[in-house]
């Protein structure tokens, strides 16, 4: 008999990923957190493969679970839409500002989903340095931005917690002093909050490597030069290392979205944010 993927599972599985954390999951969704664990081994019973790393300082996902997340949040993101927006055809053109960070996660794919329901409408995403995001914003070029909350352009409509979480390179030693770091380019909220939370343990660390991109960021940690801070979201199985548990924890970071507010009363912008809100 085929297996089916129930859709609860999946936003059990999809909620712990996104949190980190299996007990922030099960307050997110309101469940007991044994419920929540149960709700995700029995997923893991379907697909006959560990989907979690599970450890005292929160969840990461198997390489398993890594290729099962974007297809979880895509039908997630369809389920939601085909009961919202079914019937109901949007035009017109949003354009998106995104922190690259989320940028490089699941959310341009559920964009493209929402684009697909609706072939009428165009959405654009844009990454942009935060002085030419508020630019572009204060000029009605961009309808809605996610960022973190100090580099919104405006003020935010809601706003949503997300962990931070170490990435550390294979054949890093962690316990290493001084601590060899990937850090972003100045000024950035990872970079603070990384060296931060090292001095605030006591730890020496020295700049192995530095970037204004994602991309170089995650090149370096790959590469074996370091450990950097990044989303959970971001880390790859081979970075998403057991000895990360071993440094010092990291603070959340508080995103949240701005609407420009000539875009009010858009349908289409409406539901844009209305994918935002749901995938972060």
């Amino acid at each position: 008999m085929a297996k089916d993927l129930e859709i609860a599972l999946l936003r059990s599985f999809v909620t712990a990923v996104r949190s980190g954390s299996i007990s922030r999951a099960a307050t997110a969704l309101g469940h007991t957190q044994p419920a929540l664990s149960q709700q995700v081994r029995r997923l893991e019973g379907i697909v006959g493969r560990p989907l979690l790393h599970r450890s005292p300082s929160g969840v990461l996902p198997t390489r398993a679970g890594e290729d099962l997340l974007p297809y979880a949040e895509r039908i997630l993101s369809l389920c939601t839409e085909a009961l919202t927006e079914t019937g109901r055809a949007l035009t017109g053109h949003c354009r998106v500002g995104l922190l690259e960070d989320l940028a490089a996660s699941r959310l341009p794919q559920a964009l493209a989903d929402l684009a697909r329901l609706h072939p009428g409408a165009t959405l654009e995403v844009l990454c942009l340095p935060t002085a030419a995001m508020r630019e572009a914003y204060a000029a009605g070029r961009v309808q809605l931005v996610l960022d973190h909350v100090p580099d919104l352009p405006g003020p935010p409509r809601w706003t949503v917690r997300q962990p931070l979480a170490w990435a550390v390179g294979p054949g890093v030693d962690v316990g290493a002093d001084p601590l060899p770091v990937v850090l972003f380019s100045h000024p950035c909220f990872w970079r603070t909050s990384a060296l931060e939370a090292l001095e605030g343990a006591g730890r020496r660390w020295r700049v192995a490597f530095e970037s204004n991109s994602l991309v170089g960021v995650q090149a370096a940690v790959r590469a074996g030069l370091g450990a950097a801070a990044l989303m959970p979201v971001n880390l790859s199985p081979a970075t998403a290392s057991p000895a990360a548990s071993a440094l010092p924890a990291l603070p959340d970071v508080e995103f949240g979205l701005a609407r420009h507010p000539r875009a009010g009363g858009d349908l289409l912008v409406d539901a844009v944010e209305a994918v935002l809100r749901r995938m972060m």
